[in-house]
């Protein structure tokens, strides 16, 4: 008896959790904080930083009393974890977090709950690098890939801005410009970004063809014919510690990965950091809450608090990101506002995957 007691009470419990997803919409602000507090924990799903993104939320913890967990995986991992489950009645993931393009991968409406309940805020981001998230999709990480450079070995006022002075800056200071093609966005970036200039295809689009793939390889004899002046490095990561020991005077890098180093004293301070004129790729990254969280009022005021001002002014001091949100203060970024004007969509998929493929075989496989 007591066994069949616990076993509804828990059925119960799970299909109130099922549906209060589509009743929040239908509650007032205030009755959703309350019953968020009832619910007492979430779980929220994000691949980077965990470590330091369960500090960042230790303040969220604090004002209202819920918990949060961030699980330890993969952004390929969650991302199948979250098509997996998503046919179940109650699953595991209360809030997700992915690259802004991954959500058009998916049929939005049949994975994520609307964030019509959220309280009205004009300065939220929605639409992102021409992606547009609709009611269920925010922004809250926005980033930007560029070059770092040592000022003590390049100057401000010298600094390359399209193909054509990249290519004088290796020629005249052969060995000392470095970028990867693998473990890392940012030296595809810069790749593919000097690769849209050189031949003028449209990356964003991602449909796939013989001629704009031969188009795109025109460009090719760019980076071989001066493959004795540049380095390849082996990740981001590599890049960044290359430049910062000195080895590289300039790499492509990620805005927000170089200032969270920087703050951990784990490169130079020294280090700065541009989108140059011919433009590299930016974007960010969203949330969203799946239809069936567990715990939909928690991750309804998590998401608020996520995408609030406040939030992301903490995000921009200290982890260097672009913020999402209209009123937040961006006076720790490494660029100033103009310099975004540089920023350009990532390439379509699956372009953008067949150009990788093309350019290690015919570039990084010649060398």
């Amino acid at each position: 008896m007591l066994k069949t007691l616990i076993l509804s009470t828990t059925a119960l419990a799970i299909g109130v959790s099922a549906s209060a997803a589509s009743d929040l919409s239908g509650m007032s602000w205030d009755d959703i904080v309350t019953q968020a507090k009832a619910e007492g924990e979430l779980t929220w799903y994000v691949w980077y930083l965990q470590d330091d993104l369960r500090r960042a939320v230790k303040s969220f913890e604090d004002e209202y009393g819920i918990d949060v967990t961030i699980p330890e995986g993969t952004s390929a991992g969650n991302a199948e974890k979250l098509i997996a489950e998503r046919n179940r009645e109650v699953g595991d993931i209360d809030v997700f977090a992915w690259g802004y393009s991954d959500f058009e991968t998916v049929d939005l409406a049949a994975t994520f709950s609307p964030l019509k309940m959220l309280p009205a805020d004009d300065g939220r981001v929605s639409e992102l690098v021409g992606i547009d998230g609709g009611d269920f999709v925010l922004a809250y990480w926005g980033n930007q890939t560029g070059i770092a450079y040592d000022p003590a070995k390049v100057s401000a006022d010298n600094l390359p801005q399209t193909p054509e002075e990249f290519a004088a800056f290796w020629s005249e200071n052969p060995g000392k410009f470095g970028f990867n093609y693998e473990k890392g966005g940012s030296g595809p970036s810069f790749y593919q970004n000097t690769l849209r200039s050189l031949t003028g295809v449209d990356f964003s689009n991602g449909e796939i063809s013989d001629g704009k793939l031969a188009k795109v390889e025109e460009g090719y004899g760019f980076f071989n014919d001066n493959a004795e002046n540049y380095v390849v490095t082996a990740s981001n990561a590599d890049s960044i510690v290359r430049v910062s020991d000195g080895e590289l005077w300039m790499v492509p890098a990620w805005e927000d990965h170089l200032a969270g180093l920087q703050k951990r004293g784990e490169v130079r301070s020294e280090i700065k950091f541009y989108i140059p004129e011919m433009g590299m790729n930016g974007g960010g990254n969203g949330i969203a809450i799946p239809n069936n969280a567990p715990h939909p009022a928690a991750a309804a005021v998590f998401v608020n608090w996520l995408t609030s001002a406040d939030t992301q002014t903490m995000f921009n001091r200290d982890f260097g990101t672009a913020p999402m949100h209209a009123e937040a203060d961006d006076s720790n970024a490494l660029v100033p506002n103009d310099q975004r004007a540089n920023r350009q969509p990532w390439a379509g998929q699956p372009f953008r995957k067949a150009v990788e493929e093309s350019f290690i075989e015919n570039v990084i496989l010649e060398r």
